[in-house]
């Protein structure tokens, strides 16, 4: 991505409405302009757009986008010019009455806890596994690959799999729990290569048929069940991005919950989305469409609720992995879109753009993170080496 204009190369006209103005002038500093000819620019299709978005902030952005009423022929590099000046952010401060339910409902309220564990897997993961074989490369990883030496998708989850069996020292014979195994690509990467015995959790329905398939006839057992009831002692434990779903009045809980199942001298490797700053609330359309009782976690809450429980022996960051995965899943999503309109419709199909995309610009605009994470319990004796 080439350097991020200071100033659009058109502005509002004098005695334009209130809307327009305010939303272009806090556009200027990035580069997107209303109705410009660069493909990144925005173009506007109804003029109720512009107080949707100061009224409802992203929200009403990707309401308005749902509903057609805007557009942008490169949608991500028109994200990741937004999202470098923090634009989302700007927005929200002026919505922020709209959204004080929300806040409050992440400061009083549990958003995560047991009785609403399963509200994302109805949601999100469980809308139908035809969508995610059609997006997602051959082994189902719905998580960020790993592209050093990756040239294609399925290369680069391939990679990303077999480092987290490598950062973990699996050996055979050796119990792996998998907390939030997706489709069960993890599971049955270890159990096939590396000889382990595995077991994998999810509050998916839908993924825990689907993974049990997958892992018919190796030593897998996929359960359907909240992490809070697991028990059992495992020579390592795994989650892939799961922790995006425990939320911060629970990740002592979390943390606290897989020591009690790690053994002394295991492993735990922990793969999430982490975001550059602490904020208080998840980005209310993706809340509300996409990840319901989502959080991402920073980095000062992450080391805050580690403290005492877990000693970090490893922090790697490949964000702009993510970046290049979300486009993969795109151009997949795209290609099979005329065998998938007639069970979704367009609506669908713009939302799932819209989040594709705006999450491509959130890695590629360094706002988001992707971090592993090797942590072990101050039992274990040995000299971890970091593997890349």
């Amino acid at each position: 991505m080439g350097a991020l204009p200071d100033e659009p190369s058109s502005r509002v006209p004098r005695g334009s409405a209130p809307a327009p103005r305010l939303l272009t002038e806090l556009l200027q500093s990035t580069g997107v302009c209303i109705n410009g000819d660069r493909p990144w620019d925005m173009q506007m299709y109804d003029p109720s757009v512009y107080d949707r978005v100061l009224r409802d902030g992203s929200l009403g952005l990707g309401e308005s986008y749902m509903a057609g009423l805007w557009d942008s022929a490169q949608l991500d590099e028109t994200f990741t010019r937004l999202l470098s000046h923090d634009l989302d952010r700007r927005i929200h401060g002026l919505a922020r009455l709209r959204f004080l339910a929300l806040w409050l409902s992440h400061v009083v309220t549990n958003r995560q806890s047991r009785a609403r564990a399963f509200q994302v897997g109805e949601h999100h993961y469980d809308i139908g596994n035809d969508v995610y074989a059609a997006m997602l490369d051959e082994t189902l990883s719905y998580s960020c690959g790993y592209w050093a030496e990756a040239d294609d998708l399925a290369t680069a989850q391939q990679a990303k799999l077999d480092l987290i069996c490598r950062k973990l020292e699996l050996r055979e014979g050796q119990d792996l729990l998998d907390i939030g195994c997706g489709w069960g690509a993890l599971c049955r990467h270890a159990a096939v290569h590396y000889g382990a015995r595995v077991t994998g959790i999810t509050v998916s329905k839908e993924q825990g048929r689907l993974a049990e398939e997958r892992c018919a006839g190796l030593p897998v057992t996929i359960r359907l069940m909240d992490y809070r009831d697991l028990e059992g002692q495992f020579d390592h434990i795994v989650s892939v991005g799961m922790f995006e779903h425990v939320g911060p009045k629970n990740y002592r809980t979390f943390f606290r919950t897989v020591a009690r199942l790690l053994r002394d001298e295991g492993l735990f490797l922990l793969h999430t989305i982490g975001d550059a700053v602490t904020v208080p609330t998840p980005d209310p359309w993706v809340d509300r469409y996409i990840f319901p009782n989502g959080k991402t976690p920073s980095a000062q809450q992450l080391a805050r609720a580690l403290e005492g429980v877990f000693l970090i022996e490893d922090w790697h960051n490949f964000g702009q992995d993510y970046d290049r995965t979300l486009m993969a899943w795109w151009r997949r999503f795209d290609a099979a879109w005329p065998t998938l309109q007639p069970s979704y419709g367009d609506t669908f199909y713009r939302m799932w753009k819209y989040y594709l995309h705006s999450c491509a610009g959130f890695f590629r605009s360094r706002q988001g993170q992707l971090w592993q994470l090797v942590l072990t319990k101050r039992t274990h004796r040995g000299t971890y080496r970091s593997i890349r």
